[in-house]
């Protein structure tokens, strides 16, 4: 797994259960559209009702949901994983990658974009 270096984290109450390292809304759900936007990045896994903090601004990792290149763009896939921007319209541009992926369920450092 990659570091991370977290400049601002931010706490909600996570709405339903939200898996680490993955993309949360405002609501505190984790995001479930794909290129939905996001708040941040969930350090952790939660349940309905817990205090979840979220990487905000900085580095952090998440996972992944395929592959993806250093410098691609990353949105959100339908379960909040990472995945290369699309480019299909709609969009939300949620961070950089910093490192690859050779595909699914790899954990890397992205650059914030929010």
């Amino acid at each position: 797994m990659s570091q991370k270096i977290v400049v601002l984290a931010l706490t909600v109450t996570a709405s339903g259960a939200v898996a680490g390292h993955r993309f949360v809304g405002f609501d505190g759900v984790q995001v479930a559209a794909s290129g939905g936007d996001a708040m941040g990045v969930s350090g952790h896994d939660a349940v309905d009702g817990q205090d979840l903090a979220l990487d905000v601004i900085g580095t952090t990792v998440v996972e992944t949901a395929g592959a993806i290149a250093v410098g691609d763009e990353v949105v959100s896939d339908a379960s909040g994983m990472a995945i290369t921007n699309p480019g299909v319209g709609g969009e939300v541009v949620l961070a950089r990658a910093l490192d690859s992926a050779a595909g699914a369920g790899e954990f890397i450092e992205v650059l914030l974009a929010r």
